[in-house]
């Protein structure tokens, strides 16, 4: 096979892929194939392209081994990473920021979602009068971790009502039955939390919406502008002695973007474990039309997206508020473009 190498002259960036054919048929090309992965929540859609590249082998046809840990929410993950039990993390975007602000250097190379996909709700149950989110004061807010991304995201709305994550208690609740049995029994009056939780919630009766980010209209109604989701990011050290290794990741997941697009129901049934489904199917598929919009479908990211992350982060937490931070170090699309050249679905 013919190959070319990419070096960029920038160490910050050391983007290396190859032309026209996958890594899998050259893996002396790769730095390592041995590469962990931290999630927080990996059974819910937010993070489906990562389930997808793992089940129908994508990362194995770049010649990857990868191994993938489970956490109950994105700050835990985050955590294995900067602690050196985890190579990559697939996470929300904007702890990349907050890992700055820490000088932590992290980087972003592929986009996962457009969208954050979370949904603020109020508990039918212990709040039945609920008005408005000034009403939340005093409450317990179920989050899948506290520092995750549900966390930033209802922190946010409560900014904007004035309100500060003071005035609330957020609880751990993960992402999946837990997160359900805790809003049912009445030990939380809130939840933030994604698909197919909310949907199964919804569905149920349990739960008032009051802010929602499934859709890209609801998104920007929310935050204003762009705001990136999950995405896979390392530290730049990684990415800088690993090029080919990132690369591969990233081919891998454009792959995997780029199958949802086209994907049947029966198809993504067939792929994820049966435990996603929560026990019931039908819903699995109708939360799945819900967040469909939410998927970036070519893993890039979007020129606005950093600055939207930003701001809000900005809003409300006072360990980024006057820490200049270079978003241009946060996030690149070096990778995904070569991708994109190389890749097919």
């Amino acid at each position: 096979m013919q190959r070319r190498t990419f070096l960029s002259g920038s160490a910050a960036l050391a983007g290396a892929a190859l032309a026209g054919t996958p890594l899998a048929f050259g893996q002396g090309k790769l730095e390592t194939t041995q590469v962990s992965i931290a999630v927080g929540g990996k059974n819910l859609f937010y993070y489906l392209p990562l389930t997808i590249a793992e089940r129908r082998n994508f990362f194995k046809n770049e010649g990857l081994e990868v191994e993938i840990s489970d956490f109950a929410g994105g700050s835990q993950a985050l955590k294995a990473a900067v602690g050196g039990s985890a190579d990559v993390v697939s996470g929300a975007f904007e702890h990349t920021l907050l890992l700055q602000a820490r000088s932590q250097m992290f980087r972003e190379f592929v986009l996962q979602g457009r969208a954050p996909q979370i949904v603020l709700a109020v508990s039918k149950k212990t709040m039945p009068n609920y008005k408005t989110i000034a009403d939340l004061k005093g409450k317990k807010i179920g989050v899948t971790a506290p520092g995750s991304s549900t966390s930033i995201m209802a922190s946010f709305v409560l900014a904007k009502a004035g309100l500060t994550a003071k005035d609330v208690s957020f609880i751990g609740v993960g992402a999946g039955a837990g997160a359900i049995s805790a809003l049912q029994s009445g030990q939380i009056d809130a939840i933030a939390n994604l698909d197919p939780v909310m949907t199964k919630l919804e569905r149920a009766g349990d739960i008032r919406v009051v802010s929602d980010t499934r859709t890209l209209a609801d998104t920007h109604t929310v935050f204003g502008g762009n705001m990136p989701a999950g995405c896979l990011y390392a530290s730049q050290s990684f990415i800088t002695k690993n090029p080919n290794t990132t690369q591969a990741l990233t081919n891998a997941m454009v792959r995997a973007l780029k199958w949802l697009q086209t994907a049947t129901g029966s198809e993504l049934i067939s792929t994820v474990p049966e435990g996603y489904l929560l026990g019931d199917r039908a819903l699995y598929l109708d939360a799945w039309q819900h967040v469909k919009e939410a998927m970036s479908p070519d893993g890039l990211m979007p020129a606005d997206g950093p600055a939207t992350s930003l701001k809000t982060l900005q809003t409300f937490d006072d360990t980024i508020k006057d820490k200049p931070i270079d978003l241009s170090k946060t996030w690149t699309n070096d990778f995904v473009k070569k991708a994109l050249a190389t890749v097919k679905a």
